[in-house]
């Protein structure tokens, strides 16, 4: 009988230490998910087509936080300063009109630079900005008094702020209608596609997959 016994109990602290040890491994990995996810990488979903072509609805991209710094989240105080974002990166970052939304955009100007707008075509400090990436669709041009889409400006990029534009530019909410974003709304550089959701065609883009942003 005691031998019973003693059996049970050393079968009973053996289920317990497996059973403490899995916990612990649980939350080292919640602890280590959480770490990179506010430090290091996030994953994000495109959910509108404003930056089309280089962006597609469904794409599910990663953004990576720790090139422009290290912040505390929720004060977003930089610890540890890096880089700061420069002009063609692709931003995610807090919508400044509704915080609890993330817009998606590319940098277009930086602290200091001059943004102006006219007849479509984008100049910075005087000089046309082109590119591949750049997605005019609609032939209309609207004057600027009736609304900034193809003819804004110039402006002056404040301090520690940054002009940004979706790259299909007739279909497209930002800077041209709510201003600048502030350096501390900024939650990192999106760097790759990871997974591609097509729903219209309830399919995969393969393609896409691994898809280096620039």
């Amino acid at each position: 009988m005691k031998s019973t016994s003693i059996s049970t109990k050393n079968t009973q602290i053996q289920t317990k230490s497996r059973l403490r040890e899995n916990i612990e491994a649980i939350v080292v990995a919640v602890i280590l998910a959480l770490f990179i996810r506010t430090f290091i990488v996030q994953a994000f979903k495109i959910p509108s087509g404003s930056m089309k072509e280089t962006l597609q609805i469904g794409d599910h991209i990663l953004v990576n936080k720790f090139i422009y710094g290290i912040k505390l989240p929720f004060l977003q105080t930089t610890l540890i300063s890096i880089t700061d974002p420069q002009r063609d990166d692709i931003v995610v970052f807090e919508f400044p009109e509704d915080k609890d939304k993330d817009f998606i955009k590319r940098v277009v100007g930086v602290a200091g630079d001059a943004v102006e707008v006219r007849n479509k075509k984008v100049r910075v400090n005087g000089v046309l900005q082109e590119g591949n990436y750049i997605v005019n669709s609609d032939s209309h041009i609207f004057p600027g008094n009736l609304q900034p889409r193809d003819n804004f400006g110039p402006v002056t990029v404040p301090a520690h702020s940054l002009f940004v534009m979706g790259d299909n530019r007739d279909h497209s909410y930002d800077s041209r209608y709510w201003g600048f974003v502030d350096l501390k709304a900024i939650k990192g550089k999106a760097f790759i596609i990871y997974w591609s959701w097509d729903k219209d065609n309830f399919g995969i883009r393969w393609r896409r997959i691994g898809h280096i942003l620039k």
